[in-house]
């Protein structure tokens, strides 16, 4: 199968002031895009082409065939890359912002105390995350729950059996241009743009979700 870049759900400009257009048009056009094709070019002849489950799939089955640290350096960062950006698109939106509610609210508090500390856990994840990487609220099947932690560079929870509800880019690419070294601030103005509509949908899918 042939992955393809996932259109935006909004124009580049409807981020902002929290998201500058240029920095939403390079990082989907140029960064995403070459993830994408460099996502393909990886698969093709390889012994995961032709996988039909997608990319949470291939994920995993390399990543348990191989260990992650064994996965071809060319399926891990693409494929992670890939699939990282296709969620960050979709957990943010122009009318984002706000606090969470629901069942998606109700479990943030019971597993981090309250929401306030669930969004002090993910901050201080994605502020200490040394280099690049990103910063994930996720759900553990395993544990029937819910965590936050960061990874390294392009890497996925997909590949850990993990999946993903909400994820912040803290490469230098994606705030750089608006906020230059100014990390924490980026952090914050990422609140302003949170759709949690989707990150709720997200949540409710993921115990049926299947690798």
């Amino acid at each position: 199968m042939a992955f393809k870049l996932p259109a935006l759900p909004y124009a580049y400009d409807a981020l902002e002031p929290h998201i500058d257009a240029r920095t939403m048009e390079i990082h989907h056009t140029k960064h995403h895009q070459g993830y994408t094709n460099n996502l393909n070019n990886a698969l093709s002849g390889g012994e995961h082409a032709g996988a039909s489950h997608g990319i949470a799939s291939i994920l995993y089955a390399a990543a348990r065939a191989d260990s992650v640290s064994g996965m071809s350096a060319a399926l891990r960062n693409n494929g992670g890359g890939y699939a990282n950006h296709c969620l960050f698109w979709a957990v943010m939106g122009p009318d984002g912002g706000g606090s969470p509610t629901g069942p998606l609210a109700d479990a943030l508090s019971a597993s981090f105390g309250s929401v306030e500390a669930f969004r002090a856990a993910f901050a201080k994840a994605a502020g200490t995350r040394f280099g690049s990487g990103w910063a994930w609220l996720v759900y553990d099947p395993e544990a029937a729950g819910l965590k936050v932690y960061s990874t390294a560079n392009q890497d996925s929870p997909y590949m850990s059996g993990h999946v993903p509800l909400l994820g912040l880019d803290v490469w230098e690419h994606a705030y750089y241009l608006n906020y230059q070294n100014r990390r924490p601030d980026y952090i914050k103005a990422f609140w302003n743009v949170v759709n949690w509509v989707a990150v709720a949908d997200r949540y409710a899918a993921a115990p049926g979700e299947s690798f």
